[in-house]
């Protein structure tokens, strides 16, 4: 089993595939990486020497932010936007949605489950 960034990446899959495993690298970064190391995204990771493994490690640590660096590095521009205090800030403090959407109805996966209110019946 091979590991990069962290991340123990499954070895019978595709390597395009397998490197999505890691958190911040999608099907477009993935098929960039396999470019520059010069690796069919074809092949499996089973399949690779330790060499192209190494190569592969070392183009992702050196031009992509990836895992805990790019965790991180989201969780503190939520903390900025929620200490400077603007309306982005504090939807993210309220827990509602971000980005306009509407609340009446659903957002239910930010608000939570629905918490029954006492004494309103219709």
């Amino acid at each position: 089993m091979a590991r990069i960034a962290g991340v123990n990446i499954p070895t019978n899959k595709r390597v395009a595939i397998a490197l999505q495993y890691i958190h911040g690298i999608g099907a477009t970064k993935a098929s960039e990486i396999c470019g520059k190391v010069g690796i069919a995204a074809e092949r499996r990771v089973n399949e690779l020497s330790d060499a192209e493994v190494i190569q592969i490690r070392e183009t992702i640590d050196s031009d992509y932010m990836v895992e805990g660096d790019l965790r991180r590095s989201v969780a503190m521009n939520i903390k900025r936007l929620m200490d400077l205090g603007n309306y982005r800030g504090l939807r993210h403090r309220r827990g509602l949605p971000v980005r306009g959407q509407n609340t009446h109805n659903n957002a239910r996966t930010r608000k939570g489950p629905a918490k029954p209110i006492a004494g309103k019946k219709k």
